[in-house]
């Protein structure tokens, strides 16, 4: 099937807005730097990258005759507050499995942010103790199990829609959108930067970019800190979609890169780079990211801008992948 035959529920306004980072092009003195805001794609919860993944497992959900969806993140989970907002627009119910993902001391940490709009939403949150992974947890199989013995339908939706068979479709269309835009822009983005850390945001844009005429560099950032687990994750989520979808050929290695040096020791731990990313952003142009993800990538284009890595005459484009909320329960570091 192509990526066009497979349904979509559309969650977004349409596609993400894309504009230039003009001063911070300028201070960094080197490519010039765009964003694509997936920060501002819905009207569901303050969107986010999930919300436009959600919008392929949505039909299958209904399909299934579920009535509940289930799904797990961290305590802070961007992509579980999404899920509670599909499933509230829906009018299904939620049940979230939100574990202690980040030894993070902010008092509040799950009282603010995502954890308070989930809540606010009416999912039924599951604080659970386990520490962060990007694989199957026996705590979201036990929500599964007690959705059933309830009487309900569950439908699964693992940790960032990822390790799901529908996952990458979601920024498959995304890089089909990138190219639209470029056309009426007049631009060409030859560099993508993207924060990776369960992996299918950046895999299904490789697939979606691969099936295109010009090459381009797609560069995931490492925000896991365990970064063979999502180099592995994201080569074969990347190799999975562009079969769904008949890329025609088998990806090549060079075309799967995750980099790390940003991420510091612990995921969710933000570290001087993050925070002077944070800084760096806000302050020039007046755009906010979070010390979990956008801090993380952003940080690593910063480096590969001004160490010419990326070149001088490059046009790159920042995947704004959302995720703000979560900032509230790391204020302490912003006093």
């Amino acid at each position: 099937m192509a990526l066009a035959d497979f349904e979509r529920y559309p969650l977004t306004f349409g596609p993400s807005p894309v504009h230039p980072l003009t001063r911070l092009t300028e201070h960094l003195g080197g490519a010039s730097i765009w964003a694509k805001r997936e920060d501002v794609n819905s009207g569901l919860a303050y969107g986010g990258n999930k919300t436009r993944k959600l919008e392929y497992l949505v039909p299958d959900a209904i399909a299934s005759g579920a009535d509940t969806l289930v799904s797990i993140g961290g305590v802070q989970s961007n992509h579980t507050r999404q899920v509670a907002a599909v499933a509230a627009k829906l009018g299904m119910k939620a049940v979230l499995v939100q574990e202690n993902w980040v030894d993070w001391p902010d008092s509040v940490n799950d009282r603010v942010g995502n954890i308070m709009l989930s809540r606010i939403m009416g999912a039924e949150v599951r604080l659970d103790p386990a520490g962060f992974g990007i694989g199957f947890k026996s705590s979201w199989e036990r929500a599964l199990d007690d959705v059933r013995e309830r009487g309900g339908r569950p439908y699964a939706i693992p940790a960032g829609a990822s390790d799901h068979r529908l996952g990458g479709l979601g920024f498959a269309n995304w890089a089909s959108e990138v190219e639209q835009q470029e056309r009426e822009l007049g631009v060409f983005f030859d560099t993508i930067v993207v924060c990776s850390v369960t992996g299918s945001t950046h895999a299904g844009m490789i697939a979606g970019f691969a099936g295109q005429e010009r090459a381009r560099r797609v560069i995931g950032i490492d925000a896991s800190a365990k970064i063979d687990e999502t180099r592995a994750q994201v080569a074969r989520i990347a190799r999975s979609t562009a079969s769904l979808i008949d890329l025609g050929r088998e990806l090549r290695d060079d075309e799967i890169t995750v980099l790390e040096g940003w991420a510091g020791d612990y995921y969710g731990i933000p570290v001087d780079s993050t925070l002077e990313a944070i800084r760096l952003t806000g302050s020039l142009e007046g755009v906010i990211i979070d010390p979990v993800y956008e801090g993380k990538s952003m940080a690593g284009l910063i480096d590969l801008v001004t160490s010419g890595d990326i070149p001088r005459d490059s046009t790159v484009l920042y995947a704004h992948l959302g995720g703000q909320p979560a900032i509230n329960a790391y204020s302490a570091l912003f006093r």
